[in-house]
């Protein structure tokens, strides 16, 4: 493990395998760095694989108030560590992030590939996402962790019943911690997650929108109207692929991509 401070004094930490160019993986919620593990070992031949935790996450630390720019300027921090300019990966809300840092960063970053960042792009779904980001706050304000992690699994079609059965697993402790940055994956996808066109269309980066074909209907809406507005943009689906895409099926894709 390496450590890196961004500019608000918070310690990024990171995990750095093999050798070539520098890829950073962002992930989304309720991940830290050892969630890209295994892809990052597949990658490794290929590439110099950064693997971290966002503030707050795993070994990284956290300063207040929270600000998606602030994550913006942790990943300046980290590619100013490993040298750039870097290849970035994005996955869920960490798409998000990096389709941000692609806009204020632009000259540091060689090319971009995301997969399935959840945008909303109907009123209802916007709607919904709002509903979700105040429900979350209160919990988190009153300090129900616990509640707030359901809240999210639920979120992205979760049963009760898998629910209760994942709250008897190891694993739940782990999440239960990682609850605070719920709020931060929300935030970093912007009010009522809508799909920012506008802002996207200042992507001039080579990029790869990639959905999953076994996935949500709406993932794949939100990667073709994501795709449409970056104008480098590429569009692919990863058959029988869901939202937890398998990083066997990824990596040679994002290997073709990349390099």
């Amino acid at each position: 493990m390496e450590k890196v401070t961004s500019i608000d004094g918070t310690i990024i930490a990171y995990d750095k395998i093999g050798n070539g160019p520098a890829l950073i993986l962002v992930l989304g919620a309720l991940n830290s760095r050892k969630s890209g593990t295994k892809l990052a070992k597949l990658l490794s031949a290929q590439f110099t694989v950064i693997s971290y935790d966002r503030r707050g996450r795993g070994n990284s630390t956290d300063t207040a108030p929270y600000s998606p720019q602030r994550e913006v300027e942790d990943l300046a921090a980290l590619i100013g560590a490993v040298g750039d300019p870097v290849y970035l990966y994005g996955h869920s809300s960490g798409a998000a992030l990096a389709l941000e840092a692609a806009i204020k960063l632009p000259e540091k970053i060689v090319k971009l590939a995301i997969y399935e960042v959840p945008y909303t792009i109907d009123d209802n779904a916007r709607n919904a996402a709002n509903e979700y980001y105040e429900a979350l706050k209160i919990l988190l304000t009153a300090g129900h962790k616990d509640d707030a992690v359901a809240l999210f699994v639920q979120s992205v079609g979760v049963s009760d019943k898998q629910i209760q059965a994942m709250k008897r697993m190891p694993m739940w402790k782990g999440l239960v911690k990682l609850a605070p940055t719920l709020a931060y994956d929300s935030e970093v996808l912007g009010k009522g997650h809508a799909l920012p066109a506008a802002r996207l269309s200042q992507i001039t980066i080579p990029t790869l929108v990639m959905h999953g074909g076994a996935g949500a209907s709406f993932m794949r809406e939100a990667a073709i109207k994501v795709s449409e507005v970056i104008s480098q943009a590429q569009f692919r689906t990863l058959v029988h692929q869901t939202h937890g895409v398998s990083p066997n099926v990824l990596a040679p894709v994002l290997e073709e991509f990349l390099l």
